[in-house]
């Protein structure tokens, strides 16, 4: 009975510290600008504005030459888009940005109610990386947009970051945001299989885009 109850612990053990070795391995060093979720406003000293609409907007202050420069950046020459069944911010694809890899490694966004068959992007381990996202606004300004996701391995938190894109105006083209420089994990006890659950929303907590998608990492490409 005590050798089974040693073996018992011993295997505790060692899943407690593949773990901790998972956690490490993942949460590179960011020192780049990055906030958690809950505390994102307390982090960065922001405070939302207030919000109004695009006519209001372009009404305001017609005399201030450096405003109507500003609106004129944010703003472009965009005309509303009169369809309200359209969404105000379509997001379109999620891209990993990476310098070594052998192909594109994007993801279309467009089509991802069937959680079923969530996408799946592989990586080589220790590679460093960033993740781009495609986005169109159409009819108002959207204040405060964040990307969150978090990131798990067999069902544990090991990853959750929340990076602040900004404020758009609406345009007829694709913007984008590009996350901060990050970096694979490496090494044995790190490859495999990790589920993202991401998110895009807002000042006002609209969820514009919600999707589910899986990392691979692996000790080198997959042609």
């Amino acid at each position: 009975m005590l050798g089974l109850d040693v073996c018992e612990f011993g295997g505790q053990v060692l899943e407690l510290l593949w773990l901790t070795m998972c956690y490490r391995g993942i949460l590179a060093d960011k020192k780049d600008l990055y906030i958690e979720e809950e505390e994102d406003d307390r982090n960065l000293g922001y405070t939302a504005p207030v919000q109004k609409s695009l006519e209001e907007i372009q009404a305001l202050d017609k005399d201030d030459e450096s405003l109507v420069k500003y609106k004129q950046t944010l703003l472009g020459k965009a005309t509303l888009l009169a369809d309200a069944s359209v969404q105000n911010v379509q997001v379109t694809r999620l891209t990993l940005l990476c310098d070594e890899a052998p192909r594109p490694l994007t993801m279309d966004l467009t089509e991802v109610s069937d959680q079923k068959d969530k996408k799946t992007i592989s990586i080589k381990e220790g590679v460093t990386f960033r993740l781009k996202i495609d986005f169109k606004v159409n009819r108002e300004i959207v204040s405060g947009l964040r990307y969150h996701h978090k990131m798990f391995r067999k069902g544990i938190i090991v990853d959750k970051q929340t990076y602040m894109a900004g404020s758009f105006g609406p345009k007829e083209e694709e913007q984008e945001f590009i996350t901060p420089v990050d970096e694979a994990a490496n090494g044995v006890m790190n490859r495999g299989h990790y589920q993202v659950k991401s998110c895009l929303k807002d000042d006002d907590k609209n969820v514009h885009l919600s999707w589910e998608w899986s990392l691979e990492i692996n000790k080198d490409w997959i042609e």
